[in-house]
């Protein structure tokens, strides 16, 4: 495989035009320093020399080329990973609150569920039937279940505070009845006590006559 079709990012292409044309001018210049094709003339040595360090000169500039985007690349890359850094932390930040929302979620149904199949004391109050309630109340047809349940309850509620003052009523009256009957229950004996004085104070009158008759 080419390195061309491994490296895609369109940054560091430059470098790869650089390198290779580093590598061919370095092929080039080889080739001119070649010993085998040195040649023994003077004159052609001298021009093979000066062509040798002009196409020198062309290699320096281009390794200070390849210098420059390599140190440019690699300023890249170390910017790279420092925004792969911090995504990393930010989806391991978003993943950790994922999670906590996903235990929420997990809580919060739990708490539905137990919510829902609560037993509910209002579900076993002696409520009367709905339709004798909509007879009573027909403002609440239209209402929802919700509301209904509400008034319901709420009607429950306000006839057993009927029931209890009537209740506290009666238990008023109770006592004083009961109150009524000791005073009485003391009034006759204590007129029991007083005709058995009045026997025993009439006995000696009593003897009197039964002598004289």
């Amino acid at each position: 495989m080419a390195i061309s079709e491994i490296v895609t990012d369109k940054s560091l292409l430059p470098v790869l035009t650089s390198s290779a044309e580093t590598l061919a001018q370095c092929h080039q210049l080889l080739a001119l320093l070649n010993p085998d094709a040195i040649p023994t003339e003077p004159a052609r040595a001298h021009e093979l020399s000066l062509e040798a360090s002009k196409q020198q000169k062309v290699l320096f500039a281009l390794l200070a080329q390849l210098r420059g985007q390599n140190r440019d690349a690699i300023f890249r890359v170390r910017d790279t990973k420092q925004a792969t850094a911090e995504a990393r932390q930010e989806i391991d930040r978003l993943h950790l609150q994922l999670q906590n929302l996903y235990y929420e979620q997990k809580h919060l149904t739990g708490e539905i569920a137990a919510c829902e199949s609560f037993d509910h004391k209002y579900r076993s109050l002696p409520l009367i039937p709905v339709e004798e309630f909509l007879d009573l109340h027909p403002e609440h047809r239209e209402s929802n279940e919700h509301d209904l349940m509400l008034a319901r309850i709420n009607h429950e509620h306000a006839e057993r505070e009927k029931l209890e003052q009537a209740r506290q009523e009666l238990l008023k009256r109770k006592q004083a009845l009961i109150a009524l009957n000791k005073k009485r229950r003391e009034d006759l004996a204590s007129l029991d006590q007083d005709l058995e004085k009045f026997i025993d104070a009439a006995k000696p009158i009593q003897k009197i006559f039964e002598k004289e008759y």
